[in-house]
């Protein structure tokens, strides 16, 4: 029985130390110009199959030409993600000026 709970622990503790935050960023133009961050939450659900609010980069961008844009899974997305069992998954969409 010992090790059946140690085995477990083990696997948990490896799964949690396993887990990679998913990024992905795009350059519009000649990328960032300045240091002016706009983030803002993407809101999915059944494990980020079906959209329910995204945001607009460009929006974001607020008429500028030159920016990048960073959209990810942080630490707290997932771990959201992962306390409501995936039906809602979260990202942020980051655009720097």
């Amino acid at each position: 029985m010992k090790r059946t709970i140690k085995m477990g622990a083990a696997a948990f503790a490896a799964g949690l130390m396993l887990t990679s935050c998913y990024s992905y960023t795009t350059v519009v133009g000649k990328g960032a110009q300045g240091h002016q961050e706009v983030k803002k939450w993407n809101h999915y659900v059944v494990f980020g199959l079906a959209p329910v609010d995204v945001s607009d980069a460009k929006e974001m961008a607020d008429g500028t030409q030159d920016y990048t844009v960073t959209t990810k899974h942080s630490f707290i997305t997932g771990l959201v993600s992962g306390l409501t069992f995936g039906l809602y998954t979260p990202t942020t969409t980051t655009v720097i000026k």
